[in-house]
């Protein structure tokens, strides 16, 4: 069940990397249980968002089909997710400035939690600018994040000076870590964050689905 949060939140489905594991391309335009894996994730967020855009780049129009704007990074050279949050920063400047937080999300993992944003948005606590960040099975998954707007110049200052890793970043800030429980899918105990980063595991994930509708 998704849960909508309390004040709205800007979602940016995070596309912009190269896949090398997959073997490169898109690989969030795979299919997955009968439709793009891309697909399943914006079924997860948009019902946990006020807007959804999606992070991605080279050509915005082989994502056409999903309605969504597309927005590249706006630093060269696939510098990693920090690049896909400060796109996002951008997008929320000019489209919805009123927004104080965007949230990001994997656009390869199909089973992330339904109130992933309402809890991320409850462990900040009510601080701002806090950066609230997603872990399970004692591990943080730094691209699962809420991220407050007013660090929009810092994070870019941060990204022209050098700055790749998003703990190298977050560190440097208020930062908070939610905790969430394994899911149940089809009988087995799944990681939420499970990722298809390889072949073998978007086979899984399909697996996971097929028990999941017996």
């Amino acid at each position: 069940m998704s849960a909508q949060p309390s004040e709205p939140i800007i979602g940016v489905l995070l596309a912009g990397g190269q896949s090398r594991r997959m073997g490169g391309g898109d690989k969030s335009l795979l299919e997955l249980a009968g439709k793009p894996l891309l697909a399943h994730v914006i079924e997860r967020l948009r019902p946990q968002v006020a807007t959804l855009v999606l992070n991605a780049n080279g050509d915005p129009e082989r994502f056409g089909a999903f309605g969504l704007d597309v927005v590249a990074d706006p630093v060269e050279g696939f510098a990693g997710p920090l690049a896909g949050v400060l796109a996002g920063y951008g997008w929320a400047r000019e489209n919805a400035p009123e927004a104080r937080w965007i949230v990001t999300a994997a656009s390869d993992t199909p089973f992330f939690p339904g109130d992933l944003v309402q809890r991320l948005l409850s462990a900040t606590g009510g601080a701002y600018p806090a950066i609230a960040l997603a872990g399970s099975a004692g591990r943080l998954h730094p691209v699962f994040g809420l991220w407050p707007t007013a660090l929009a110049e810092d994070l870019r200052a941060a990204l022209h000076s050098g700055t790749r890793k998003v703990l190298d970043w977050t560190d440097r800030h208020m930062m908070v870590k939610e905790e969430f429980a394994p899911a149940e899918i089809g009988g087995k105990t799944v990681d939420p964050f499970f990722n298809a980063n390889r072949p073998d595991d978007l086979a899984e994930a399909q697996a996971l689905f097929e028990a999941a509708a017996r």
